[in-house]
């Protein structure tokens, strides 16, 4: 008797079940409002996958944030969760593991990884697209006003000197062979100072303010807006942006998991081109105001938004009584009409060589063996392309660094070593 009650109420489900989807069937036929429609997509793109984007509380995390905060991604069809991590550490090994599928990043720490100075050597973390270039800056403490002038190198060998006579300096970047601590050390390297006779720590980005306060160290270079919020808090000055070392450098990228960027080929490409439309977006100085309020909430950076927008657009307080400087084309760009996204293979080169250069490594790796490895290259320009976005021409090309005039070529790695002065 009960197997034919719950025979029956089966019956019935299937029933009713068939019945919910001709009722389905013949709206779809009959076409749905426009706000039903929209609700539909919506529920479509929450059913997909999540894609775990990570960023680091940074100024130059602004593309993956105004692209999910402005519906861009859902625009793609693609359901995107933004995930603030704590470190790069943080980043790396999310992204190793896949936690994370896609991250803002350093763009040299899959170098740095892969080679065995920040990571277990042969760990692949591809790198697909390029996020922004410039905008970082080398913030000394207070101790430096008035012996170091802003964006002047030649007093800074002096001034550390006599300051070291007192204590032991320290330094700190954000992660081994990352961005920032290659900044640092070659701005040590071209002002004379050996590098060997400082100390230099990792502090996570949002930490260095605070660090430095309590004068847990002497200057820190790191991404905006840390150093504007060292300013105004009085803890130190800006003595140089990182544009000042080399004009519109390779910073941030979208870094994946490498098996997530080869089981989804098709939404990697969509996630891509998302980031591109914000990226677009951003380069519209009209839009910076807006972007520095999206970012600045407590959800990502977590600063105020005007501390923020300032030198979004190019306009630098650099504190200690030095007054103001305007960068008027090389402040933090975005896209700059697709120099800025495409990722070039002689930067990863570049940056290898620093690594044997400070000594990180201690004999020469398969520079464009790895490039090659890393660099998702072909990808990016099959997205730009369905973008109709122009792809330089420029890449594995000699390039000059602005602050020591060094030139470098990456077709011959080996020889532009030796266009460095050995260091002290």
């Amino acid at each position: 008797m009960m197997y034919r009650i719950k025979k029956n109420l089966r019956a019935v489900a299937v029933l009713l079940l068939g019945t919910a989807i001709l009722v389905v069937m013949q709206r779809c036929s009959q076409g749905e409002s426009k706000g039903n429609r929209h609700t539909a997509g919506a529920a479509a793109i929450a059913g997909r996958e999540v894609i775990k984007l990570g960023i680091i509380p940074l100024t130059d995390c602004a593309p993956l944030v105004v692209a999910f905060e402005k519906g861009i991604f859902k625009k793609y069809g693609l359901n995107v969760q933004i995930s603030k991590e704590a470190s790069w550490a943080n980043v790396r090994d999310k992204l190793l593991t896949g936690e994370l599928q896609a991250a803002h990043c350093l763009f040299s720490m899959p170098f740095s990884v892969y080679t065995g100075v920040g990571g277990k050597p042969g760990s692949e973390l591809p790198v697909a697209m390029m996020l922004n270039n410039n905008g970082q800056s080398i913030t000394l403490s207070k101790d430096f006003c008035g012996k170091v002038k802003p964006r002047d190198i030649t007093s800074v060998s002096d001034a550390i000197a006599a300051l070291s006579a007192t204590k032991e300096l320290t330094f700190a970047g954000t992660f081994p062979g990352g961005t920032h601590d290659t900044w640092l050390r070659y701005w040590l390297a071209a002002t004379g100072v050996n590098q060997n006779k400082v100390k230099i720590i990792t502090i996570p980005p949002p930490q260095m303010v605070a660090n430095m306060k309590v004068g847990n160290m002497d200057g820190f270079c790191v991404g905006e807006p840390w150093n504007q919020v060292a300013v105004k808090q009085e803890a130190g000055f800006t003595h140089l942006a990182t544009q000042d070392i080399w004009k519109n450098h390779p910073e941030k990228a979208l870094v994946v998991n490498k098996e997530f960027s080869l089981a989804n080929r098709s939404d990697l490409k969509s996630l891509m081109k998302a980031i591109m439309e914000a990226c677009i977006w951003l380069d519209d100085l009209n839009n910076r105001d807006e972007a520095a309020e999206i970012i600045g909430r407590p959800s990502y950076v977590n600063a105020p938004a005007a501390e923020i927008a300032t030198r979004l657009k190019g306009v630098y307080d650099m504190g200690c009584n030095y007054g103001q400087h305007s960068y008027e084309d090389d402040y933090m760009l975005f896209h700059r009409n697709g120099e800025t996204n495409f990722p070039r293979k002689a930067y990863g080169i570049w940056f290898m060589t620093q690594y044997v250069r400070f000594k990180y490594l201690d004999k020469e790796p398969d520079y464009k063996g790895i490039a090659d490895k890393l660099i998702l290259q072909d990808l990016y320009k099959e997205v730009a392309n369905e973008l109709n976005v122009r792809v330089p021409d420029d890449d594995m090309q000699p390039f000059t660094i602005d602050l020591d005039k060094v030139t470098f070529d990456p077709g011959n790695p080996g020889q532009s070593l030796k266009n460095y002065k050995p260091l002290m």
